[in-house]
């Protein structure tokens, strides 16, 4: 499974068993803001949305953009994974 990178839909996508989950941002001069994150009930509590979050933010940096956790589960990845933390920056 890899995630790939929608511009058009500013988002990340990833597909799993029961359908599509995204981590959605939206593009902000230097930022990308992460508005939502979603995977299918079905595949919930199998990481899938901690892999496609862990993705998208290191695609994000890798382009030198800031990241701007704006979702809930955004915001606890990053406080799990302060690396990702660009609050300090």
């Amino acid at each position: 499974m890899t995630v790939t990178h929608n511009v058009a839909q500013q988002r990340y996508e990833l597909q799993v068993d029961h359908g599509l989950a995204i981590a959605a941002y939206r593009q902000q001069g230097d930022s990308r803001v992460f508005t939502h994150t979603e995977v299918p009930p079905e595949d919930e509590g199998k990481g899938i949305g901690a892999r496609i979050v862990k993705a998208a933010l290191e695609d994000t940096r890798n382009q030198g953009f800031r990241i701007v956790p704006a979702c809930s589960f955004v915001v606890a990845y990053v406080r799990r994974h302060p690396e990702f933390d660009d609050s300090k920056r």
